[in-house]
């Protein structure tokens, strides 16, 4: 699985972001997975639903458009839940807290670090 850097334009908070851009790593997501680390995050691109069945942990979500604009957060989804936001186009998937840590906001943005 292939990672790539973020940062969050408002907080400056870096991430180690893993993608899951095809059709089998969209659908295993973090299934199996150990729990993120503080700093880690899981972008599902073409994406606008998560559920958190069979998870053993919760999640923090960020909906975000193609630009990586915040479209909608989720904080602490436990396991067997789900959320959405329409006109999302890819969710990361963080560890709890992480988003009240970097303090995500709607029309945030993230970037690419290169």
């Amino acid at each position: 699985m292939k990672r790539v850097h973020f940062t969050h334009t408002h907080s400056g908070a870096a991430l180690q972001v893993w993608l899951a851009n095809t059709p089998w790593l969209r659908l295993r997501g973090l299934l199996g997975r150990p729990q993120l680390a503080a700093n880690e995050a899981m972008l599902i691109n073409r994406c606008g639903s998560v559920h958190t069945c069979w998870m053993g942990y919760a999640l923090d979500l960020v909906f975000l458009d193609r630009e990586l604009r915040v479209l909608k957060t989720t904080e602490q989804l436990r396991p067997w839940r789900s959320a959405s936001c329409v006109g999302a186009f890819q969710v990361m998937e963080l560890a709890p807290g992480a988003v009240a840590a970097m303090q995500v906001r709607v029309g945030d943005n993230f970037q690419w670090i290169k």
